[in-house]
């Protein structure tokens, strides 16, 4: 894996100041009609937009940490997962969440195999290695050589399941609890739990 610092000796990449595609000049115009007919303000649209952007990993790891520490609260995120995560102050809607739990013998894997459909809610913007055409067809092809890509090798006799992700229905996976993690706090456990293991190419951390 490469890695990569903030110490840049090569060139700033040129601005992307190309002219505007379609679909963008056209949210510009819908947006500025809406504002001027006063459906909504532009403080408006800054502070959702804002609100937005601030969306984390950190949101969905707390539902694990929770889920983890309270047997009654995970069986209602397995039941139903935007319900659960209301609880919490996560709101899902309007789309439903389903949370599948990794266990023993079962490892459940997300995608989106028609475009990007993802937990933004929960987890922030996708990277950009799950909206790649790579990852969307050979994941549900060769689920374990990707898994192994990602450094996540399982045993021969582990179950494998790939989720697809919907425009009404996204996907999370409950990881397995770490062993050893019975002392830890919620923030604490919450600290052993990635994006990615939330996606289910990676495992969570160990204390």
């Amino acid at each position: 894996m490469s890695t990569h610092t903030h110490d840049h000796d090569h060139a700033p990449p040129p601005d992307q100041d190309g002219p505007l595609g379609y679909y963008h000049v056209m949210e510009i115009a819908l947006r500025e009609l809406l504002i001027e007919r006063e459906v909504f303000t532009a403080d408006e649209v800054r502070a959702a937009v804002e609100k937005m952007d601030a969306r984390s990993p950190a949101q969905g790891a707390q539902v694990v940490a929770r889920a983890w520490q309270d047997p009654a609260y995970k069986a209602r995120l397995l039941a139903d997962g935007s319900a659960a995560c209301a609880e919490i102050g996560y709101d899902i809607a309007p789309v439903n969440l389903v949370v599948v739990e990794n266990t023993e013998d079962v490892h459940n894997v997300i995608v989106c195999t028609l475009c990007s459909c993802y937990p933004r809610m929960l987890l922030g913007l996708p990277p950009d290695w799950y909206k790649a055409r790579a990852y969307r067809s050979r994941v549900v092809r060769e689920p374990r050589a990707v898994l192994a890509e990602f450094g996540t090798v399982l045993p021969a006799d582990t179950d494998i399941r790939v989720h697809d992700s919907t425009a009404d229905m996204r996907y999370l996976v409950l990881p397995r609890r770490p062993d050893g993690t019975d002392g830890l706090d919620t923030d604490q456990l919450a600290a052993l739990v990635s994006r990615d293991c939330m996606v289910g190419v990676s495992l969570p951390k160990s204390s």
